[in-house]
């Protein structure tokens, strides 16, 4: 086999169906976010808004954050030196664990490299260390999920997203005696849709289940101090593992899980994604930490954020342009065709200033090709108007249909 002729093969499949990904070379700019610079191929720089960062609050542009980061990188330098367990774990890392923990009202965290880690890891260790498991994971989970899961080799039920009834009638079918553990999402990615988290715990514990909810889109976002959805429903203490995210709303790197202070020691002592792989430099671990007490403190993000996805809402709808209705701060922009995807974000980046990127297969289902919009506090009214206007231009030289009001 020509490998080097496979490879090229499988690319220009990509690029023909439109499916081809492309990163923008963006230069975000301190203290004005969602401001950037674009540097093209050619040489020449642009300058654009960003309108599908997962940057959700604009913490990492956030002055508290930026001070801890450089005052623990004064204090202790760049990287961590080491494997938490050979030299690197830092008091930064014990001081965030420990705000973590707080932060979901559990006896204890730990933190690893990125969210996807921290799923892939903790469900890989848990559903394969304890003897029998059976894990029912949601249609729609994430693919660090998926890749844990997998990982553990375990049985496992896959329950159509969202339905609990669903979950009810294949927890039924298997071995009242068998250990058994849910795994699901609060805030769908793509979809922006919610989980009905209080009846999935109730079937959960019916059948005597621990449960594992991955917060990555909710933490800093709903609650009142940003524990996520579980903390906004009251339901926190139900859940036997809340998961989350450092990158998203906190503005910073990383990824962690929190439970009892055993659950947290089992997956620390038995999970090669933790064990085997150097900490996160001391100066995330500190400016993470800042993000979390801020965010618990001050409601003012969350509250001009959801005021914002409104305002972005209503812009849409005013220009007649679909979108998917959702409970959350995820706005999909409807396309339905991989190929005017693209095209649509090319020429908004190009010659309107705006970077939104295409979400295509395998991300999500064939003709369900959208622009993921991500709304910040920080885009102004201008910002909204311009957004709105130019996808109206654009969605008539595409010939798309219009929503209906």
């Amino acid at each position: 086999m020509n490998l080097e002729q496979f490879f090229a093969d499988r690319l220009s499949s990509l690029r023909e169906d439109g499916n081809y990904r492309v990163f923008a070379d963006l230069e975000r700019h301190a203290g004005e976010f969602p401001k950037a610079t674009r540097y093209r191929e050619d040489g020449s720089t642009q300058d654009v808004t960003v309108w599908c960062s997962n940057d959700y609050l604009g913490m990492g542009q956030n002055d508290k954050v930026v001070a801890a980061m450089h005052e623990a990188i004064d204090k202790c330098g760049t990287g961590a030196g080491g494997t938490r367990n050979i030299s690197g774990t830092n008091h930064y890392h014990v001081k965030l664990e420990r705000e973590l923990a707080d932060l979901h009202g559990k006896e204890a965290a730990l933190i690893f490299t990125s969210g996807y880690v921290s799923n892939w890891a903790a469900l890989g260790t848990l559903a394969s260390k304890v003897p029998g498991m059976i894990v029912y994971s949601d249609a729609l989970n994430h693919a660090s999920m998926i890749e844990g899961i997998r990982h553990a080799r375990c049985e496992k039920r896959i329950f159509r997203h969202n339905d609990w009834r669903d979950l009810d009638r294949l927890m039924a079918a298997d071995d009242p005696a068998a250990p058994k553990l849910v795994a699901f999402e609060s805030v769908y990615s793509m979809d922006g849709d919610i989980a009905p988290i209080a009846e999935i715990c109730d079937v959960a514990d019916k059948y005597n289940a621990m449960t594992y909810l991955d917060e990555v889109h909710a933490v800093g976002m709903y609650g009142p101090r940003g524990g996520g959805v579980a903390e906004r429903e009251g339901l926190m203490d139900r859940l036997t593992v809340i998961e989350g995210t450092l990158g998203k709303a906190f503005g910073v790197m990383g990824g962690y899980i929190t439970g009892t202070r055993n659950l947290i020691d089992f997956v620390r002592s038995f999970a090669s994604g933790f064990i085997f792989t150097t900490a996160l430099p001391p100066a995330l671990a500190a400016g993470a930490t800042a993000s979390i007490r801020h965010l618990k403190q001050s409601a003012a993000e969350r509250a001009a954020h959801q005021a914002n996805v409104a305002r972005v809402r209503a812009a849409l709808d005013r220009q007649g342009i679909p979108h998917m209705p959702n409970p959350s701060h995820i706005v999909p922009v409807m396309v339905g065709d991989a190929k005017k995807c693209k095209w649509l974000s090319d020429i908004l980046l190009d010659q309107y200033g705006i970077y939104v990127q295409p979400i295509n297969y395998p991300t999500v289902p064939v003709k369900t090709e959208r622009l993921r919009i991500t709304p910040t506090p920080l885009h102004t009214e201008a910002d909204i108007d311009h957004l709105a206007s130019a996808l109206s231009d654009l969605w008539s030289q595409c010939a798309l249909a219009r929503a209906v009001a």
